[in-house]
Order: structure tokens, then C-alpha cells, then sequence
């Protein structure tokens, strides 16, 4: 079966919004004002580790990879709590994944979110019985750019042909690694930098995939 396989954070949803009040909610448990704000929602969308990185840089705090380690239980238990309440799905994208399962494609997803907390943001969305297979940080021991855990959600809903859909260079390199299409959307904080990375196509509106994943895999 071809099977189209999506990022979650940046290109099925805006998650920027809770992802960055939950990181500055870990900050303010350290005792520091909010670092991060509007402007950083590309940053978000990158994970957690990602933003504790830019918070301390922003509050002039030099901190090591361990120390980063040693802070991200704290970022996601307070996401926990927040996961779902200023997210939402980009325009179109619950549309078009139901039109490419019309069309007899197979729909997954494979995020480097930890995959309890996929999960719970998924269900909150309402769309996850959308998606055969969710792979996400924990599902393997390796995450991506890595293309082993895109080909378990690929396997993980029988497919055969397929291509990857995302908003980063790091979906770009998985999709490359693993060799197949690179979808990157041109929407949401990354859209203006992605054709940079000359990805196969640039999705400017979720309208649009269904015809690009027919044209691309050879139809469903």
C-alpha cells in the first residue's frame, strides 16, 4: 500500500504555543522570567531540548548537554499538562488525510515528540483513528534524521511505496536517508526557509497533497 507518512509538530499541527508555555513554565520553576516568546515558534517546533537551549542562551546561562538532559523530564512534564490547549491542525490537514484514505493511501506518523505524548495529542485532536501506525521518540532507540523509525511506521501499516511529509531539514534528511519524496510545507514558522533545502515538492496548502502523493507515488 502507498502510504503517506507526516511529522506532527509544525506540519500537522501548531503546537508552538503550548510547547513554549510549557518551556517557560520549566524556566520560571528555576526561578527565571520567561525567556522565550513570539517569534520563537520555528524553535518550538524543533523540541524541547531545542528551546532549553535558546532559554538559558536568553537568561545568559551556560549550560551543557547533560545539564539539558538533566532539564528535559522537568519541560515535559509540564507539556504534559498543556499539550492540547492552544494547539491546532493546520487548515486542511484533517481533510486531506481522510481524501487520501478515500483514495486508498495509508496515513502515519513519525515524530521525534515522545511517543506518550503523541499520543495524548493526537487523541486530544480528535484524529487518531486517521493513523495506522504513530512512531515516535521511544518507540526505537534512535530518532530521526535516523530513517529507521520512518520505515517502522511505514511498516507498520503494510506499505510500499512512500514519502515522507514535514517542516524541517531534519524530515529532509530522513526522507533522504531513507530514500523516498521529501514533502516540506511552505506554511507555519519554517515555510519561508524550506525551499532552500530542495525538497521534492513544497506543500503550500494541505488542499494540495492528495494530487502531489498521487503524482509522486504513482497514484493509490
Amino acid at each position: 500500500m502507498k502510504t503517506v507518512v507526516f511529522d506532527l509538530d509544525g506540519t500537522l499541527a501548531d503546537t508552538s504555543g503550548d510547547l513554549l508555555a510549557a518551556a517557560n513554565a520549566t524556566f520560571a520553576a528555576l526561578g527565571h522570567a520567561p525567556p522565550l516568546g513570539a517569534g520563537d515558534e520555528g524553535v518550538a517546533h524543533q523540541g524541547g531540548r531545542a528551546m532549553l537551549r535558546l532559554g538559558f542562551a536568553r537568561l545568559g546561562i551556560a549550560v551543557d548537554e547533560a545539564q539539558i538532559t538533566a532539564h528535559y523530564p522537568d519541560l515535559l512534564a509540564q507539556y504534559e499538562g498543556v499539550i492540547c490547549v492552544q494547539s491546532r491542525l493546520y487548515d486542511g490537514a484533517e481533510a486531506a488525510v481522510r481524501t487520501l484514505r478515500a483514495r486508498g493511501f495509508a496515513c502515519a506518523i513519525c515524530t521525534n515528540k515522545p511517543t506518550y505524548l503523541a499520543e495524548a495529542l493526537i487523541q486530544s485532536l480528535g484524529i487518531r483513528d486517521l493513523f495506522g501506525a504513530l512512531i515516535g521518540a521511544g518507540s526505537l532507540n534512535v530518532v530521526k534524521p535516523d530513517p529507521a523509525p520512518f520505515l517502522a511506521a511505514v511498516a507498520g501499516v503494510g506499505g510500499t511505496k512512500s514519502l515522507l511529509v514535514g517542516d524541517t531539514e531534519t524530515d529532509h534528511k530522513t526522507a533522504r536517508a531513507a530514500g523516498v519524496p521529501s514533502v516540506l510545507v511552505g506554511f507555519g514558522p519554517n515555510g519561508g526557509a524550506v525551499a532552500a533545502l530542495v525538497p521534492d515538492a513544497v506543500l503550500r496548502h494541505f488542499d494540495d497533497l492528495p494530487d502531489l502523493a498521487a503524482h509522486l507515488l504513482g497514484g493509490a
